[in-house]
């Protein structure tokens, strides 16, 4: 498989409440076509600035940032992006929260349409295609998210943290969820989180970040066969996984 995603000395420095603030210092990532990605690291340790940079939400100070061979100078047209907030539009029906990338590239409004109803039941909210963000449940409303960043059939989904404010009953079944909708499409992913479990049940490989500045200090490539159920949890290869990221990081001082 081809490199979709390769930074190389990623360096990032940036002024906030008149502090300056060394993110990142080094840091090489790389994430091949279809390929499922995670990122762990201690809190401030610059996850979630790389993964804006990699969006082209922000510049990098230096180093070397591509995505599909080409130098990320501004945001990202072929990627999907979905954050710990689903930042749903209130007063929108999850239909058109979800159809609004689409409506603001201006893409055919009846194929999209289509596209979108296919969505929603692939994620499990076919029938509330008419309701409002308020009248679903969190999981219910990151499900609509995460159609919203698929609507345009992006190459790449980045996602911040996308279940860091659920109860973990519901975090689990959206990881077995996420899990589905990724066998289905395969498309590149790279997951920020805090939940060393979550990575391991997720992820192909999970990159191991230091504290700020944040640079990758281990690579472990997960050694669980696909398709992955609630019961993968139990298998002594996650098990033993998810103990080595914890003594990694605890090893710095720094466990979550």
């Amino acid at each position: 498989m081809s490199a979709l995603i390769e930074i190389r000395r990623l360096r990032k420095i940036y002024y906030s409440e008149n502090e300056l603030v060394h993110a990142l210092e080094g840091a090489d990532v790389t994430a091949r076509e279809g390929e499922f990605v995670s990122i762990v690291g201690p809190s401030g340790c610059g996850k979630s600035t790389l993964i804006k940079i990699v969006a082209g939400l922000y510049p990098a100070t230096s180093g070397d940032v591509r995505v599909n061979g080409a130098a990320v100078t501004g945001p990202l047209l072929d990627a999907g992006i979905v954050f710990q907030n689903p930042s749903l539009m209130k007063w929108r029906t999850v239909l058109a929260n979800i159809l609004l990338p689409a409506e603001i590239r201006g893409l055919d409004p009846v194929a999209h349409r289509r596209r979108a109803l296919e969505l929603v039941k692939l994620v499990g909210i076919d029938g509330f295609e008419d309701v409002y963000p308020f009248q679903l449940s969190g999981g219910m409303q990151q499900r609509a998210a995460i159609c919203r960043a698929l609507i345009h059939d992006p190459r790449l989904l980045l996602m911040d943290e996308p279940f860091g404010a659920l109860d973990a009953l519901t975090r689990e079944q959206m990881n077995v969820e996420l899990m589905r909708i990724w066998g289905a499409s395969r498309k590149t992913v790279l997951f920020i989180t805090h939940s060393i479990p979550e990575a391991v049940f997720l992820s192909d490989r999970v990159l191991v970040m230091s504290p700020r500045p944040g640079r990758v200090v281990e690579e472990i490539t997960v050694p669980l066969p696909r398709p992955r159920t609630v019961k993968t949890m139990e298998s002594h290869d996650f098990v033993d996984t998810v103990g080595h990221i914890r003594r990694l990081m605890s090893a710095a001082g720094k466990l979550d």
